[in-house]
């Protein structure tokens, strides 16, 4: 696990437009409900050294404000908080976070 004091000076979110359609379309998540696990209690994040080429990168584990639970793959570009891809759970992962 990431410890959660190295997100504590982040500031807000950074959006490609084009991730925030492809989320929607591909996985029905909306960006602004993506963005609300990292403002709910427990968040796992781990790094994803597998996809970590050019910059590192983050897998998170959270729950929005209605409770589904998601996982996001994320970077930090410039202190904001820059969303890759949101989706559902897989079983794995609801396991995982449910502990």
């Amino acid at each position: 696990m990431v410890d959660e004091f190295y997100f504590t000076k982040l500031n807000g979110f950074d959006w490609d437009e084009g991730n925030k359609e492809k989320n929607w379309a591909k996985h029905k998540v909306d960006y602004k409900e993506s963005e609300e696990i990292f403002f709910n209690k427990p968040l796992l994040i781990d790094e994803d050294v597998k996809h970590s080429f050019k910059e590192k990168r983050f897998e998170a584990l959270g729950q929005t404000n209605k409770g589904r639970g998601l996982f996001v793959a994320f970077t930090i570009r410039n202190n904001k908080i820059r969303i890759i891809s949101a989706r559902d759970q897989d079983g794995k992962e609801r396991k995982k976070y449910e502990n």
